[in-house]
């Protein structure tokens, strides 16, 4: 729930300076490079950046991070005319821009698996795939120059050359629909909200920064949507609460979430950026204070930290050690048991120093160390996005006021089931039931592992496993807003040390938000068990203790501490709308299980969204809202899907005509051999442009008979036979299916006759033969490029349409014109790779995958087409 501070001295040359208020969303990337002469595509570039910030001031080694230097870095490409297999020149600055994408979540050089999953390209790698990156990163650093603006499609089609623009589209279309560019509250984005919905209803449960980052995009999108919200007000989690007291005296205190983690990259932070809001940078200052109040001795405080961070180097490499064993061993007993080492040779001191790096640790996961996963308790530090860590002046809740306008959010509906189906879906809060086609779960995964909310049907097993696997921490606080400001204004926190291990969570860490909170404010934290103790603690008991906690440091200097104006005590644990704070891998648990949670049901019926539904970002306010982002992006390509099915559906005289259509092509195949006849595209050699395979059943009976006796040992001999046997007796059967036209050129020179063929079409590529129905809207847009094509040329004999002759020419130019591939390879169970899985449909069968006011996203489902 409060992603938190990391105090790094190589980010701030300069702690114990000034406040600092800074645009921490600029993309202002220095240059770390002068003058690079890359020669190859393997030449690369290492930077660091710093790992997933732990709360307090544990520090841990940088993550390294390689970008290729190669990048070319002479003039625009709109001062020349590229050919396309060189790659494109569009700024003279690639390398930040790519530092730039990188901030945003995607690698500088490759495809992320969304990318490859939303078929972005044909075929993945090679120069085709470079100029993709180099493109999509282009966008992404433009964009980023003024967030406040809306970045179309035009802006970039005068000085990128027109043979790349099918790569701007997809680019493009992939960016905005996913919600990497466009997205916020700004004017010119608020003003692409359509007046009036065109597309179905959707229902969204919860208005977190979930739920609302889903709203606005879906609205965006043209749906009608409806938030249902338990609480009188949105932010969930996320929660300013306005502090008063006499004499004008006010603050704004963060109860929740509160700290802007990795700003370089994070969505949030681009939000602030568009409200017009200064953060301020955490500063890294944080005195640790004794039991009697002493301030911690400085040379010690480095030694105890030291030690501490190579506990956890050692942690680390005792996982690597134990393998698979480890998952099923907490991080807390490893680093117990290295604790005994030393326990009896260090000072009473250093162990309450130490102890409250163990706090420090269980803040920054939510979580016991005894529950926490050994394998994969930090499995997210990869995915670190950089930069400070800062408060937004005035509390978070402008965050969430900005993202709730205009958004139709239903209060005060608390909603106990989710019924779902083919048909659609049906929330019911109380007595009052909503009705969508599409139904989005933001909820905490404190309320799922509650049960509160009855699934009906209910969640498939695996989905239950992942929540009952995943942990939910728990973090509470203790706001304070005081008569005036008593404590230093150099530093925005300092530390507390406890001599009971059991309560070294408790008030461990201050934050002083008197430089952001408008007011002399103060928020003691209370992490690990004692937050779980903190919950039936009286608040009065819990401010007298803190505050003698505050005397105790500061009086000693000559400094009255006065009686505060207002408390706040915050109760997580037992609030119903979240029963915790957030999420942490418990010992059992892994990465996967982030996924797991975030899998629709249903049928795209019902989606899930929230930290607890993000690997890479799990347990941070931006996690949330970036999964509100995804999840608009997998509704809306659900939508898009049934739409055009009930289009194929109601249209069977279209059915029709395609199916009259596809046999007159055939009279004039542009293949044939056996029972087998290849139609395609003459004008597009891609050996991975589709080509349409017919066989054909029942009208050479005697020679498939004679076939079917020379061979017994293949696994679609019996099932060739039946075809044949039944159909024999019967009228021709065409069946089909979509191939490559590589796969074709193999299909022909597999020897054995037709069941050999049949063999290697069902066993070697994975294919299913259907009738022309089964082909599907992908088969449609192939049939009508064919007919277009064959009307603007006279008819070919078959014998000249490919002579053996050009199979080996075209082998031989496929050869030349490999290129390396970096590819998600599909695998069946078995072992053996699924060739259908692989195949990519040339640009020019490209299917629409979205279909949006102002997206056009185009794609192609490689496994509908490999295996119709």
């Amino acid at each position: 729930m409060d992603p938190s501070p990391q105090f790094s001295s190589a980010l701030n040359p300069n702690p114990n300076g000034p406040n600092v208020f800074l645009d921490p969303t600029s993309d202002s990337i220095p240059n770390l490079i002068q003058n690079p002469n890359p020669t190859t595509l393997s030449h690369y570039l290492s930077f660091s950046v710093p790992k997933k910030r732990r709360r307090g001031r544990s520090q841990r080694n940088p993550a390294s991070f390689r970008l290729p230097l190669n990048l070319p870095t002479d003039s625009p490409s709109s001062s020349r005319t590229p050919a396309s297999d060189e790659i494109i020149v569009i700024n003279k600055e690639p390398k930040t821009e790519a530092l730039i994408a990188l901030t945003a979540g995607f690698p500088a050089d490759s495809l992320t698996e969304e990318e490859i999953d939303a078929a972005v390209l044909p075929v993945i790698g090679g120069i085709e795939q470079v100029n993709y990156t180099l493109i999509r990163n282009h966008i992404i650093a433009k964009w980023r120059e003024n967030v406040s603006n809306w970045v179309s499609k035009k802006t970039f089609l005068d000085y990128i050359p027109q043979h790349y623009h099918a790569l701007l589209d997809s680019a493009y279309n992939y960016l905005v629909s996913h919600g990497y560019i466009n997205f916020g509250v700004a004017s010119p984005i608020k003003e692409r909200i359509p007046a009036e919905a065109s597309k179905p209803s959707v229902i969204i449960v919860g208005a977190g920064l979930a739920g609302l980052a889903a709203a606005r995009q879906l609205m965006r999108f043209g749906f009608k949507v409806t938030v249902l919200e338990g609480r009188k007000r949105a932010g969930g989690r996320v929660y300013t609460k306005k502090m008063e007291g006499g004499n004008r005296v006010c603050a704004a205190a963060d109860l929740g979430g509160s700290v802007l983690t990795g700003t370089l990259g994070n969505p949030l932070g681009i939000v602030g950026r568009q409200l017009g809001e200064l953060l301020h940078k955490v500063r890294d200052k944080c005195p640790l204070y004794c039991m009697d109040g002493r301030p911690v001795d400085p040379d010690t405080d480095v030694k105890v930290e030291s030690a501490f961070n190579r506990m956890l180097d050692k942690a680390s490499r005792l996982r690597q050690l134990m393998g698979e064993v480890s998952v099923d061993v907490s991080l807390g007993a490893a680093l117990e048991t290295f604790q005994q080492v030393f326990k009896d040779s260090v000072s009473a001191e250093e162990l309450s120093l130490f102890n409250w790096h163990l706090a420090n640790l269980e803040y920054a996961n939510a979580g016991l160390l005894s529950n926490l996963s050994l394998a994969f308790w930090d499995q997210d530090d990869p995915y670190d996005m950089g930069g400070d860590h800062c408060f937004l002046p005035g509390g978070n809740g402008k965050l969430v006021q900005a993202l709730a306008e205009n958004v139709p959010i239903l209060y005060e509906k608390t909603v106990n089931t989710i019924r779902y189906s083919g048909d659609g879906v049906q929330v019911i809060a109380g007595s009052q039931v909503f009705e969508g086609e599409m139904a989005l779960c933001t909820v905490p995964l404190g309320v799922l592992k509650k049960g509160s909310i009855k699934f009906i049907p209910e969640l498939p097993q695996r989905k239950l496993d992942g929540i009952k696997r995943l942990g939910f921490g728990l973090l509470n606080k203790v706001a304070m807003l005081f008569p005036h400001v008593f404590w230093e204004m150099d530093l925005d926190t300092f530390g507390h040390l406890s001599d009971d291990p059991s309560r070294r969570g408790e008030f461990f860490l201050f934050y002083s938000y008197a430089t952001v909170a408008g007011g002399p404010l103060l928020i003691a934290l209370v992490a690990g068990e004692a937050a779980h103790k903190f919950e039936s603690m009286h608040p009065t008991d819990a401010v007298t203790r803190v505050l003698q906690i505050l005397k105790g440091i500061y009086e000693p200097k000559g400094i009255n501490v006065p009686e505060p104006i207002q408390t706040v005590c915050t109760r997580w644990g037992s609030d119903p709308f979240c029963f915790g704070s957030y999420s942490n891998v418990a010992v059992g648990a892994s990465g996967d299980d982030y996924d797991i949670l975030a899998e629709s049901v249903g049928d795209g019926r019902l989606f899930f969204a929230g930290e607890a539904t993000t690997r890479r970002y799990p347990a941070t306010m931006h996690g949330a809202f970036v999964t509100g982002l995804r999840e608009a992006a997998n509704m809306a390509h659900h939508a898009n899907i049934r739409t055009l099915k009930m289009k194929v559906d109601k249209a069977p005289s279209n059915a029709h005509s395609c199916a009259s259509l596809l046999a007159d092509l055939f009279r004039e195949p542009d293949i044939e051999f056996g029972s087998f006849s290849i139609i395609f595209a003459q004008k597009n050699t891609d050996p991975k442009s589709p080509a349409i395979l017919r066989v054909t059943f029942g009208e050479v009976r005697k020679k498939c008979n004679e076939v079917a006796k020379q061979d017994q040992q293949h696994s679609n001999k019996l099932l060739f036979q039946q075809l044949q046997s039944h159909f024999n007796q019967q009228q021709q059967l065409h069946v089909y299916t979509l191939l490559t036209r590589q796969q074709v050129l193999d299909l022909r020179e597999v020897r054995g006759g037709d069941e050999m063929r049949l063999n290697y079409l069902c066993e070697k590529l994975g294919v299913k033969l259907v009738g022309r129905k089964g082909l599907g809207m992908n088969a449609d847009t192939v049939i009508d490029f064919i007919k277009s094509e064959r009307g603007n040329r006279k008819p070919v004999s078959t014998s000249l349409a490919l002579k053996p002759g050009v199979s080996s020419k075209l082998k031989a130019g496929i050869t030349k014109r490999k290129l390396i591939r970096r590819a998600k390879v599909v695998r069946k169970s078995n072992g053996s790779v699924d060739v259908g899985s692989a195949t990519k449909l040339s640009e020019e069968v490209k299917m629409t995958d979205l279909v949006r006011p102002d997206v056009t996203v185009s794609g192609s489902n490689q496994s509908d087409l490999s295996n119709p």
